[in-house]
């Protein structure tokens, strides 16, 4: 009697789906389903342009910066906090005691991102005496779904995550030096090249 049965099979390979960090496939899309983005940017997509050829547009345009702005939309939130977080760590602006505090609470929410450490990331950002690049960030993580706060049952609007991610990046690029500015862009740019490519 052949004993053989399905516990001695090969186990089949699974594939896993392809992943995105972006919220839509194209910037159309994107334009189309948060109009937000139109009153920060003055560029806008061809009907049939992807977002990495876009994000090249935008990088060669005289607004380099408009690169930034459609990258803190295009992608998905905990996507765009990650980029904006490296970009603020890698910075060349010095952290208050306080912003260093607060950038490991943002970390530890990229690990965890759970309510409770959203809501704790949430209340430093909405306390604190400026509105430095990482405080906006907090905000960022803060708005990054759910609930506004535990007792306020309304749903954060999906716009306030890239709103606040873009205001980090720009202001961390905006406390560079003059000479520094395009450096750090093309840096930051770069960094942001990895969530165009489908994990």
């Amino acid at each position: 009697m052949d004993d053989e049965g399905p516990q001695n099979e090969p186990q089949q390979e699974k594939t896993q789906p392809a992943i995105s960090a972006l919220r839509y496939e194209t910037p159309s899309e994107l334009y189309a389903a948060m109009p937000q983005i139109r009153n920060l940017m003055q560029h806008r997509p061809q009907d049939d342009e992807s977002a990495v050829a876009f994000l090249a547009r935008l990088r060669s345009s005289t607004t380099p910066e408009e690169a930034v702005t459609f990258t803190a939309f295009a992608a998905r939130a905990k996507m765009a906090i990650w980029w904006a977080y490296e970009c603020v760590r890698t910075s060349s602006e010095e952290m208050s005691a306080d912003d260093r505090a607060l950038m490991e609470q943002i970390a530890n929410w990229t690990t965890h991102p759970d309510a409770q450490n959203r809501y704790m990331v949430m209340k430093e950002a909405l306390w604190a005496p400026q509105r430095t690049p990482v405080v906006l960030l907090g905000l960022a993580v803060g708005w990054s779904g759910g609930q506004f706060a535990p007792n306020d049952p309304s749903q954060v609007p999906p716009y306030r995550t890239p709103r606040a991610v873009n205001s980090a990046v720009l202001s961390c690029l905006a406390k560079s030096s003059l000479n520094r500015r395009p450096i750090e862009l093309a840096r930051f740019l770069d960094l942001a090249l990895s969530l165009y490519r489908v994990l």
